[in-house]
């Protein structure tokens, strides 16, 4: 049998990691790379380090020296949810959250969800010299419902992650070719990531998009922010409810318009948000007086 390495991080590496190691064996798999992840809540590395140590799988850091392991033969390299240089690409699948050549780079599947995307994806590439620019492999896609969280969607997606690297290494191991085909440049977009700025709320959008940016950005990531009396408010959940006219709008937006059944209501640009939970920087609920508006 042929064996495979990951490169692994977060819930979905663990997620397929485990269930690979359930459906194929530890005997499959040559050795376990993780990194930590701060820009994420959970990361799963110390899930990720446990599980190797319990099926006696080598682990390494990504920190540590990988050269020579990197340069096995007949050792695919399957990467999740990694986002560093591996030096040596022969033999590298790359399995990215996007339908390529959409979405090419960071954070695909919060944009792709801001954007309102009705399906989304995971494609396993090809590693190239620029990244997510190698032939595909293979796609699978899946439905997109809204409103609806990152976390469901990441829950989502797993198990197609799953799905996807069962297939692939259960062709490598029947000796079946894996045929590539290369992107269309031409329908190519690039998702760029989020630094600390990127997650407070513009509410130059319209109340929906605000939603689906607030609900895209939520947990596990460090979820929406906006000024409020020079003090940071994160959103945890709003909802979109029926707009009213308001005069001078453009001069308005995000302030409260109503307390509806004690929860504030935002102008927007267009349309309006009730506020279900806000929160303070200690995590605690904020009360919001009529008079105030969110910056």
């Amino acid at each position: 049998m042929n064996k495979v390495a990951f490169y692994v991080m977060n819930l979905k590496g663990y997620f397929v990691l485990k269930k690979f190691i359930e459906k194929f064996g530890v005997n499959s798999i040559s050795y376990i790379v993780s990194s930590k992840d701060e820009s994420v809540k959970g990361d799963c590395f110390k899930a990720i380090e446990a599980l190797a140590i319990k099926s006696k799988i080598k682990f390494l850091d990504r920190f540590e020296s990988i050269t020579e392991l990197e340069s096995l033969p007949n050792v695919y390299k399957f990467a999740i949810g990694w986002r560093w240089l591996i030096k040596n690409e022969n033999n590298l699948i790359i399995f990215h959250d996007s339908l390529l050549p959409k979405y090419r780079g960071f954070a695909p599947l919060v944009n792709s969800l801001i954007n309102k995307e009705l399906r989304g994806g995971v494609t396993a590439l090809f590693a190239n010299s620029e990244y997510d620019k190698g032939d595909i492999v293979a796609q699978e896609d899946f439905k997109l419902d809204y409103p609806v969280k990152i976390d469901a969607v990441i829950e989502q997606i797993n198990p197609v992650y799953f799905n996807l690297v069962s297939k692939i290494f259960q062709d490598i191991n029947k000796g079946v070719q894996l045929y590539a085909t290369k992107q269309n440049e031409a329908n190519a977009t690039y998702s760029l990531w989020l630094n600390n700025e990127d997650y407070y709320i513009d509410w130059s959008w319209n109340s929906e998009k605000i939603k689906r940016f607030i609900d895209a950005v939520g947990y596990p990531y460090d979820g929406a922010k906006a000024y409020l009396n020079r003090k940071t408010i994160s959103f945890v959940d709003v909802k979109v409810i029926k707009d009213v006219a308001v005069e001078s709008r453009s001069r308005h937006i995000g302030k409260v318009i109503f307390i509806k059944d004690g929860l504030p209501v935002v102008v927007c640009k267009e349309g309006l948000i009730q506020l279900v939970d806000i929160r303070d920087d200690e995590s605690s609920p904020v009360f919001v007086n009529f008079r105030s508006k969110f910056n």
